[in-house]
């Protein structure tokens, strides 16, 4: 009885809604806010950011990334498995996706915030071609199993 109150109590957190501030990244940032539920895979919410620029329409699902705190986030994980897990990137937590103002501009990186950056979503190949360079230079691609202690902001 008290796992099945507990996975209610996660299918009604799943619908809960949450605001997510991202920014279509081609070079230059061109930053939205959009309404999701916390189930919401990254997949889904692509395929919504995808229809918000008319640039983007012609463009598959698959050929979109999005990256958060420079982690690259596989489409299959919803932002409630971010959130449950209080999964941390490299520069930030994932599991905030309302936006303050830069930490790495603003205070000292070595001390922990609460704040973070507006998560970007990127062409496949606009990555693959600017790969080498800042900041994509920084991008990896997320794994639960890394644990990371500390935020940093150089090419670590």
């Amino acid at each position: 009885r008290l796992k099945q109150e507990w996975l209610a109590e996660q299918e009604r957190i799943k619908t809960e809604q949450i605001q997510v501030t991202y920014s279509y990244y081609d070079g230059a940032g061109h930053r939205r806010n959009i309404m999701l539920t916390k189930g919401t895979t990254i997949e889904k919410f692509l395929d919504e950011v995808r229809r918000e620029f008319k640039q983007l329409r012609s463009v598959s699902v698959d050929e979109l990334l999005y990256v958060k705190e420079d982690l690259i986030i596989p489409q299959h994980y919803s932002f409630y498995d971010l959130i449950v897990t209080k999964a941390r990137g490299k520069s930030g937590p994932l599991f905030h996706f309302d936006v303050h103002d830069d930490v790495r501009v603003l205070a000292d990186a070595k001390v922990e915030k609460d704040e973070s950056h507006a998560g970007k979503v990127v062409e496949r190949s606009w990555y693959e071609k600017n790969k080498h360079i800042f900041p994509a230079s920084r991008w990896e691609v997320y794994d639960p199993n890394v644990k990371r202690t500390k935020y940093t902001i150089r090419g670590d």
